[in-house]
């Protein structure tokens, strides 16, 4: 069995948690049955004197482990620079791929209980850990739940299980849709199966949404997802979940740089337009109400995002579908 495992690091944003990541995932994949092992990283830094190769090139140095690491010197976003680290594995021969964001740390079982979850399961095209919130800042492990996978609701609006609850083994028997781009393990096949011309993570979604979009694919093409519950994976997530109320989603989102909420206005957008035709009635008055609702916002709180619009009409005409 292959196992390829990819990261991506930006800047000093990943760089301070370089050395808990990739001490936790060393010994994660310590006790992984994998046959075979890859390590893949793309730095998406557009700064010459950032230190995640620092950090990776001491790791390499003290563990004797192999990555294969590649500094493109521009930000290529989430979804490139994932769809040339699957591409990478697919030629190596990879039979699962497993995508993890360098802001976490990793149980030292987690990757053993994945690999045998979805071993055991042929229908399975992914798997996804219990994703616990790690409070960086404290050094401290949380039992505040930040993912159990992705769930769908009306209208093509996903998801993350559980986020920002007290763990209390309310969703371990939950059924989810798909994974959570923050730590996911893939059968290649299923990859394969649901490549597009924009790749196997669509690269018109720059960055945020991507994982909604390939989890929706997986499982319009009759790939399951499975939430193994006793994997367990820390994040300290860049973007928070708001409090509670009007004024905690609000002083939340203006927390978020315009850069954000852009990444996501539109992509939100291109989410609705790529599957419109596969919604349901009921489904597609949902999705007419949610852009009646962010045409409203943009216009009376957010008027940068206007001109959004038009990019969000260029992406829409690039063709996704393989001929």
């Amino acid at each position: 069995m292959k196992l390829a495992v990819g990261f991506i690091t930006y800047n000093s944003a990943t760089a301070i948690y370089l050395p808990y990541f990739l001490d936790s995932l060393f010994k994660a994949l310590a006790f992984c049955p994998a046959q075979d092992l890859r390590l893949l990283a793309i730095d998406n830094s557009d700064e010459a004197d950032n230190h995640n190769q620092d950090y990776v090139e001491e790791f390499i140095n003290n563990k004797g482990a192999l990555i294969d690491f590649q500094w493109p010197g521009v930000n290529l976003g989430f979804s490139k620079s994932y769809n040339r680290m699957i591409q990478e594995a697919s030629i190596w021969g990879a039979d699962y791929f497993l995508m993890i964001n360098p802001d976490t740390v990793i149980d030292p079982q987690a990757i053993n209980l994945l690999v045998a979850a979805l071993a055991a399961n042929p229908e399975l095209g992914a798997v996804v850990p219990k994703i616990k919130r790690w409070d960086f800042d404290k050094r401290q492990l949380t039992d505040y739940l930040d993912s159990c996978g992705l769930v769908l609701g009306l209208g093509l609006q996903f998801f993350d299980l559980g986020q920002g609850e007290l763990d209390r083994g309310q969703y371990d028997q939950a059924q989810i849709i798909g994974p959570s781009g923050a730590a996911a393990l893939f059968r290649m096949s299923a990859l394969k199966t649901v490549k597009e011309a924009t790749g196997y993570l669509d690269e018109r979604f720059f960055m945020y949404k991507e994982d909604c979009d390939l989890a929706y694919r997986l499982n319009r093409a009759g790939y399951k997802s499975h939430f193994v519950k006793e994997a367990l994976v820390y994040h300290d997530r860049t973007v928070a979940v708001p409090e509670g109320g009007l004024r905690g989603r609000l002083l939340s989102r203006r927390s978020r740089s315009r850069q954000v909420r852009s990444w996501s206005f539109v992509n939100d957008h291109l989410l609705f337009f790529k599957h419109w035709s596969s919604q349901s009635l009921r489904d597609k008055f949902f999705i007419l109400l949610k852009v009646l609702k962010m045409f409203v916002w943009a216009l009376a709180m957010e008027p940068f995002l206007l001109k959004d619009y038009k990019k969000i009409n260029k992406l829409r005409q690039v063709p996704s579908k393989l001929n």
